[in-house]
């Protein structure tokens, strides 16, 4: 990822309507959501969640699959990926004990539940 993309999307980010938009979207991958239910769990009016979910694909954060009269749009993970890598390219200097705290705090959200948590 270049700067100029790291700056687009991070802009995209910058509002709270649509950080919340895109925060929705993570949630509810990989089957995403049409625009009006995202919209409702917003709380926002169709119209306008129609402009934030423009600004958010036009940074290439979220895609949108036409399927029927609907748009199901979805947080595009592998984008969101390469701006936090790129964010933290040169984490720590190279240091990789000072960048562990940030890695320990990401691992347990993102790693599935333990099974035996389900027994």
């Amino acid at each position: 990822m270049d700067e100029t993309t790291a700056v687009s999307a991070l802009a995209a980010l910058a509002q709270k309507t649509r950080l919340e938009t895109f925060r929705v979207l993570v949630k509810h991958e990989p089957q995403g959501m049409p625009a009006g239910e995202v919209a409702r769990l917003v709380g926002v009016p169709q119209n306008t969640m129609s402009a934030h979910l423009a600004v958010l694909a036009r940074a290439g954060l979220i895609t949108g699959d036409r399927q029927s009269r609907s748009i199901i749009y979805r947080a595009d993970l592998s984008r969101f990926r390469e701006l936090t890598l790129y964010l933290i390219k040169d984490c720590c200097g190279g240091n990789a004990e000072l960048c562990a705290p940030l890695l320990t705090d990401l691992t347990p959200r993102c790693a599935p539940a333990d099974a035996s948590e389900h027994a």
